[in-house]
C-alpha cells in the first residue's frame, strides 16, 4: 500500500540535516562559493560526515547508513532548500553507488568507508563536448597495452575535479553501443589536465583531458563490457535525489515569492491581491504540492523494492520544469531587483535552469517516459 507520511526518525532525519545545512551553508556561504575552484564548504563536509549523512545510503558493512530512497529524498530537499554546494551527489550517490554496484570486494574496501567518511572524494567523468547523454556519447577512447589501458579523450561537466581524490571515467572500449567500462582514474595523474569552466549556476565544473592516460587493471570497475549497464542503473536512482533537490529549491523559492507578494505593495494593496498574480501563485503551489508528491511516490516505489523506469524520470523531469517555472515566475512577481544579486530569487532561477539540463536533461527524460509508456 502506497504510504507517503514520514516516520518520526525521517523527520529527525530532515531537522538534523536542515540545521547542519543552515548553520554552515546559508547563503551568503553559497555566493562565497560561485566560481570558487574548491565549490564547497569544508566545514559543512566535515560536518555531514560526522552526522553520517555522507554515507547515508552507502551500505552498513562499509560504514554507511543502508538507507533507502525514502531517507535519501529527505536529504536531498534539504540541500535543494538551501542550495548546499557539496560533492555529496557525485561522491557518495553516483561514484559509491556504482562502487557499490559492480567493483571487486577489493575495491569496496579501499574506497566505499572512506567515500562515507568524507575523506575521499570521487566525481564521474562522462559527458563529452558534442555526444549525448546515452551510452553512444561516450566516445573516449580506452585502448588495450600491456595489462591495463590507455585513455585518450575529453570530458566536461565534471564537478568537483579538483578536489577529487580519483575519477570515475566513462571510456569506450569497442565500438558497439554497451561497449564502455568505467575507470578510477587519479586525476594528478600524467595526462591529465583541468580546466575550470563557467556556468550559468556559477557552480563547479571542470573540462578533463586525458592524453595517453594509463590505468591498470585493478583500476577497471565491474567486468568488460558492463560500464553502462552500471552507470544506466546508478543514474535511474539517481535522479530521484535530483527530484527531491529540485522539489526542496522549489518550495524555497516558492515560499520566498509569496512573502514578497505580501509584503510589497503597489497602488496602494499589496501584489498578491492583484487577480494575475495570485492566479500564477495557485498554479505554481499546485506543481509544487504535485511534484512533491511525484517524487516521494518514485522514492517509495525504489524503496519497497518496485520499477521505478517510469516513475523517476517522470519525477524529475516534472521537478525540475516546476523548479525553473516557479524560479522564473519569482523574477518576475520581485520585478528588476530579482536579476540583481543582492536578491535570493536569481540564485535558485540559476541553478533550477542548470540542474534541469544535468544529469540527463528534458529530452532524454521524455524519451525514457516515453519508452515505457509505449512499452518500446
Amino acid at each position: 500500500m502506497l504510504d507517503l507520511e514520514f516516520s518520526q526518525e525521517q523527520e529527525m532525519l530532515r531537522e538534523s540535516a536542515r540545521g547542519v545545512c543552515h548553520t554552515h551553508s546559508p547563503l551568503t556561504v553559497v555566493r562565497e562559493l560561485e566560481d570558487d575552484p574548491v565549490g564547497y564548504s569544508r566545514e559543512l563536509w566535515r560536518q555531514l560526515g560526522q552526522l553520517g549523512l555522507i554515507g547515508l545510503m552507502l551500505p552498513e558493512e562499509y560504514g554507511g547508513g543502508g538507507c533507502e530512497a525514502i531517507e535519501g529524498v529527505v536529504l536531498y530537499e534539504e540541500f535543494g532548500r538551501s542550495l548546499a554546494p557539496t560533492p555529496h551527489f557525485v561522491s557518495a550517490v553516483l561514484s559509491g553507488q556504482a562502487l557499490a554496484l559492480a567493483a571487486t570486494a577489493d575495491q569496496r574496501q579501499a574506497w566505499l568507508p572512506r567515500i562515507a567518511t568524507g575523506e575521499a572524494i570521487l566525481t564521474p567523468a562522462w559527458l563529452e563536448p558534442d555526444n549525448g547523454f546515452g551510452p553512444k556519447g561516450v566516445q573516449l577512447r580506452s585502448v588495450p597495452k600491456g595489462d591495463g589501458w590507455v585513455l585518450s579523450g575529453t570530458k566536461r561537466h565534471v564537478a568537483f575535479a579538483q578536489e577529487a581524490t580519483a575519477l570515475v571515467v566513462l571510456a569506450r572500449t569497442g565500438e558497439a553501443s554497451n561497449e564502455i567500462d568505467i575507470f578510477l582514474v587519479d586525476p594528478s595523474a600524467p595526462g591529465v589536465t583541468l580546466t575550470q569552466q563557467h556556468t550559468i549556476a556559477s557552480d563547479n565544473q571542470f573540462l578533463v583531458e586525458f592524453e595517453g592516460v594509463t590505468v591498470t587493471e585493478a583500476g577497471r570497475i565491474g567486468a568488460a563490457g558492463t560500464g553502462w549497464a552500471t552507470w544506466d542503473a546508478v543514474m535511474r536512482d539517481a535522479i530521484i535525489l535530483l527530484a527531491a533537490q529540485a522539489m526542496g529549491g522549489a518550495q524555497y523559492a516558492l515560499d520566498i515569492t509569496v512573502q514578497y507578494a505580501k509584503d510589497r505593495e503597489q497602488f496602494g494593496k499589496q501584489l498578491g491581491a492583484f487577480q494575475a498574480l495570485a492566479h500564477n501563485l495557485a498554479d505554481a503551489a499546485t506543481a509544487v504540492d504535485g511534484g512533491f508528491q511525484l517524487m516521494h511516490e518514485a522514492a517509495w516505489a525504489r524503496s519497497v523494492g518496485r520499477s521505478t523506469d517510469r516513475l523517476a524520470p517522470m519525477a524529475k523531469l516534472f521537478a525540475c520544469q516546476t523548479f525553473r517555472d516557479v524560479t522564473a515566475l519569482g523574477e518576475q512577481i520581485f520585478g528588476g531587483v530579482g536579476f540583481t544579486i543582492d536578491f535570493d530569487i536569481q540564485l535558485y532561477f540559476r541553478r533550477a535552469k542548470a540542474l534541469q539540463l544535468s544529469w540527463w536533461d528534458t529530452r532524454y527524460l521524455e524519451e525514457m517516459v516515453a519508452a515505457s509508456v509505449l512499452g518500446a
